[in-house]
């Protein structure tokens, strides 16, 4: 592979004003701390235009603004329906969605740009991470406090991935970051609108190391497992172990000390019911040093996420390309109890309607990183105007920290990990993407079974918010915007049909979004956009309706859950259930509302790894036995009778239920 040469450090911090087709310079002040955009923390998806001039109305929205669940109490689902801006956002200062960069992209070769994206700003000719060694003599322009130091994240992954997900050095040692598979998330997130990248966590040494202080990587596969059954909320499955080996810790609750296969989510500390780390962090749990509640990370959490360029293989699949457009990290530096995060929401709250037009303030520096407020510091590299990385400035910082606070949507400022790929996933979803693409991997399902994609795309129209990715809208949709039932049920079985884009779009793409690099305007918008873009508004006027009437509901993925669940409409989704010494997933709707009887509409064998008990068992006499089934709110257990069969249709009645809490 070839690497770009060193350049001089004078040189890093260029930027280009294209102007009457004169390139002017003009340097980054990367330690500066003021904001041009008062408002940056509002991501340009947000002036989208979601109504026509017809008055038809599409709904992106709800993928971040939607009703929260607890630990998260930012219940914003009213922004679906009006722009709730401060004045200060009233006018669009994203200015990059409505410039004309044809002229520029047309200049730019295919061969140039495929050559550009193929070369690595993150390693050297020598194989080292360059970051590291830049960093270890910190340029006087990135040094915030003129310490002479780099205070901040220094990059020190490997991408030197095993067959578990476990990153290495250069040394055969262990980095402590481990890499895994994710559903891509709603709209901007997938490649075909511009990117592809990938996302790496790693837990404090006291998870990676036994209670003797040394490192164990059962401990560390343990740890994290309990960690992935804190944030989704549910049983994991997991590689068998030994719970005496472990610290005695009963990590499967059947009440003895033996093999385990999963971690089993039971947790309520009012009713005594508790769960634990193993190794050192036991120790530092039991002591008070490390926290364990549902739906949040413990403190010392980290994350890294790069975002790159839409490289294409031999077969047309998108891959990762070798430049990296950004470096993301992220550090939960303390903890916040409930009790804390409802108070900060109810606060912020109380404020926005006490001041309307005040703005969040945020704090850090490009050195540290800035804090969402929550629990977590941000920091981040990103290309400078020679495809180099350097460090984000203060404004650019709280670009990122918007979407990671302050939505609905997200747990515990994080969107990924709660979509990590369940146990039956390859490499039980400890994989990265150069090890496994998208190719092949069914759709994922909602927790009250509808798919999500296929319900994004029928609520929105489209595969971005801007509506502009006509690629899928002529893949996806007929002539009068109705879904292809040929491409949903590929979809069904393939997310790549609808997440990658086409090789001659990626490469409009990767232009596009070089010429912003070239620019260095990150601060007026990173969307990769050719043309401007026409269902974006320009100004806002004070709680402007959306022209949306209804509220749409975020669901969670079901990602293996052991919970059946009733939908809105009071259809029911049981994604596993016994019957005749099979597995199936299946869903109901309901046929009628007074007699309350349930018509079967879909029933599908699956193959599920390693589950001791599935959400509802069919009887002898086809009567449905259900433990759990919850609508988010409350929980019941609940039976089903077989009323009988009609017009080749099977239906059953509720025979009997009883409220029970988690």
């Amino acid at each position: 592979m070839t690497f770009l040469q060193p350049i001089n450090m004078s040189c890093l911090l260029l930027s280009y004003i294209f102007l009457n087709n004169i390139v002017l310079a003009q340097e980054v002040d990367v330690i500066a701390r003021t904001l041009k955009n008062k408002v940056a923390y509002i991501p340009p998806q947000c002036y989208t235009k979601t109504e026509d001039d017809d008055k038809t109305t599409y709904n992106p929205c709800y993928a971040c603004h939607t009703d929260s669940h607890r630990p998260n109490y930012v219940n914003d689902a009213n922004l679906q329906e009006t722009y709730s801006f401060p004045e200060d956002a009233r006018e669009n200062h994203w200015k990059n969605l409505f410039k004309d960069r044809s002229e520029q992209v047309a200049q730019i070769s295919d061969q140039t740009i495929t050559e550009y994206i193929r070369q690595s700003n993150y390693f050297d000719e020598q194989g080292e991470i360059k970051l590291s060694n830049i960093l270890a003599n910190v340029p006087s322009n990135w040094d915030y406090n003129h310490d002479g130091q780099w205070s901040g994240f220094t990059p020190d992954i490997w991408f030197n991935f095993d067959e578990q997900g476990f990153d290495y050095d250069l040394k055969g040692e262990l980095t402590g970051w481990r890499t895994f598979g994710y559903y891509p998330y709603l709209g901007t997130f997938w490649p075909t609108n511009g990117s592809t990248d990938d996302v790496m966590i790693r837990l404090p040494e006291a998870f990676r190391t036994n209670q003797n202080g040394i490192e164990d990587l059962t401990v560390y596969k343990v740890n994290l497992a309990i960690v992935e059954a804190m944030i989704k909320e549910q049983d994991i499955s997991i590689e068998p172990v030994d719970e005496a080996q472990l610290g005695n810790i009963d990590l499967d609750k059947d009440g003895k000390i033996g093999l385990a296969h999963k971690i089993k989510y039971e947790w309520h500390p009012l009713k005594e019911k508790n769960m634990w780390y193993v190794g050192a962090a036991n120790t530092q749990q039991k002591s008070g040093q490390v926290h364990l509640a549902a739906g949040l990370y413990p403190e010392g959490t980290e994350f890294l996420h790069t975002v790159r360029y839409i490289d294409v293989d031999e077969h047309g699949n998108n891959i990762l390309s070798a430049r990296m457009k950004e470096v993301r990290y992220a550090l939960k530096r303390l903890w916040l109890n409930y009790s804390k995060l409802e108070a900060k929401a109810a606060a912020e709250s109380k404020e926005k309607d006490d001041f309307p037009n005040r703005i969040r303030t945020f704090r850090g520096n490009a050195e540290a990183g800035i804090s969402n407020g929550q629990g977590w510091a941000f920091a981040a590299f990103i290309e400078d105007s020679q495809g180099e990385l350097r460090p984000q400035n203060f404004e650019e910082l709280v670009f990122c920290a918007g979407c990671h606070s302050g939505i609905g949507a997200i747990t515990d400022g994080v969107f990924s990990f709660q979509r990590k790929m369940p146990f039956n996933s390859p490499q039980q979803g400890w994989f990265h993407w150069s090890q496994h693409g998208l190719k092949g991997i069914a759709e994922p399902r909602r927790k009250d079974g509808e798919y999500e994609y296929s319900y994004y795309l029928q609520k929105n129209q489209s595969a971005n918010e801007f509506r502009t990715n006509t690629e899928i809208q002529a893949k996806f949709f007929n002539p009068g915007k109705v879904l292809k039932k040929v491409m949903l049920e590929q979809l069904h079985e393939d997310i790549s049909v609808l997440l990658y884009a086409s090789p001659q779009r990626a490469l409009q793409l990767n232009k596009a979004y070089r010429v912003i690099v070239e620019e260095q305007s990150f601060t007026q918008g990173r969307d990769a956009t050719i043309l401007p873009i026409l269902n974006v508004l320009k100004e806002v006027e004070p709680d402007q309706e959306t022209g949306i009437k209804e509220n749409i509901k975020k669901m969670p993925l079901s990602l293996g859950s052991s919970k059946a669940y009733i939908n809105n409409n009071m259809g029911l989704f049981f994604p596993l259930i016994n019957y005749e010494n099979g597995q199936y997933l299946a869903k109901f709707t309901l046929s009628d509302s007074v007699k309350l009887v349930w018509q079967l509409n879909q029933l599908e064998p699956i193959s599920i790894l390693n589950v001791d008990n599935s959400v509802a068992i069919v009887d002898s006499n086809l009567g449905i036995n259900i433990p759990f089934i919850s609508n988010g709110e409350n929980a019941y257990s609940a039976a089903m009778s077989y009323v009988g069969k009609k017009n080749n249709q099977h239906y059953w009645t509720l025979k009997d239920y009883q409220s029970i809490t988690e």
